[in-house]
């Protein structure tokens, strides 16, 4: 079991006891379409991401210790753009409450730690939408290197196909951005 701690976060797999926090965040507006998935409408749709997050070991539940609440979720899967079993792409979600605290830039930090020096992964990247702002800057500040941009590359709930910005870092960056 995966278990990460930065000085204000614990990093681990979500719990059933996570839905209500989980739900406060899948709903928001700001939160979902940022990433290109609808808001949840119901606590049922939520139900139904928690199981699929329960039995993912990919998926953290990202917890302010103060609170001891989920208040966001990060994860390692494999990156469908590439064909290299020692790449992961990058995805995460924080509940807008939390915004502009440096949360997603220390949870971040953490997982890259974990896929360069516990998984020995040699590339992670991350992918965001033109418009998702503050994922870019969060990007950026941890210190991923731009690659481009995949032109009309995703659709999203509502049926819109956006742009994709891709970024990665390797290992060596990693090591070099971490002195």
């Amino acid at each position: 079991m995966v278990l990460l701690q930065t000085e204000r976060l614990l990093l681990r797999p979500f719990e059933q006891r996570d839905l209500e926090d989980l739900f406060e965040y899948a709903r928001q507006p700001e939160v979902g379409p940022a990433a290109g998935w609808r808001p949840h409408e119901d606590i049922e749709e939520t139900r139904e991401v928690l199981q699929n997050f329960l039995g993912n070991s990919g998926e953290l539940a990202i917890v302010d210790r103060s609170e001891d609440k989920v208040i966001g979720s990060i994860g390692l899967t494999k990156d469908e753009r590439r064909d290299n079993n020692r790449a992961k792409a990058m995805g995460y979600a924080l509940n807008r409450h939390y915004w502009g605290r440096g949360y997603m830039a220390e949870a971040v930090g953490a997982v890259l730690n974990y896929g360069f020096n516990t998984l020995l992964l040699n590339l992670v990247s991350i992918y965001h939408f033109p418009f998702n702002e503050q994922s870019r800057r969060v990007i950026e500040k941890c210190g991923f290197v731009y690659e481009g941009t995949l032109r009309q590359a995703k659709g999203i709930y509502d049926g819109r196909v956006h742009d994709v910005v891709c970024y990665s870092m390797t290992r060596e960056e990693y090591r070099n951005y971490c002195k």
